[in-house]
């Protein structure tokens, strides 16, 4: 039995969601990583993130720069990038995701270098719902 042909509609939404969703993928590391070099450093200078991002400073100060337009971090000069209430809360909760997803990828026998390098893409992708799932069978275990 042939695969039945999408629709182009259809289609092209299912690719737009998925360009949706890896640009609040790349907004959230963005968060993540300043809320860490803030932690671990006390600043978060545009150097520093694109260094530990993989980046050219370009690349990272035009992320900042959205950043900053959805109102999740501000910017002084000579003082670095700062996460705004609203940019530390969703810090908080990307971070949170990835422990969940870490620790249940290890409980269900993935090493832990290999689970944490996979909950860097499945962190962003994962639904509350099987988020809960995750927690609930961690609780369990």
């Amino acid at each position: 039995m042939p695969d039945t042909p999408i629709p182009a509609q259809e289609q092209a939404d299912r690719f737009a969601r998925a360009r949706e969703a890896q640009s609040v993928a790349l907004l959230e590391d963005y968060v993540e990583m300043i809320g860490d070099l803030h932690t671990e450093l006390g600043e978060a200078r545009v150097a520093d993130i694109a260094e530990r991002m993989g980046v050219a400073q370009p690349t990272a100060t035009k992320a900042v720069a959205r950043l900053k337009r959805e109102g999740l971090a501000t910017s002084r000069p000579y003082r670095g990038v700062f996460l705004t209430e609203q940019g530390a809360a969703l810090a908080d909760r990307v971070r949170d995701r990835h422990r969940t997803v870490v620790a249940f990828l290890v409980a269900v026998g993935v090493p832990e270098e290999v689970a944490e390098m996979d909950a860097e893409g499945i962190e962003h992708h994962v639904s509350e719902h099987t988020l809960a799932a995750f927690e609930t069978y961690l609780a369990k275990g």
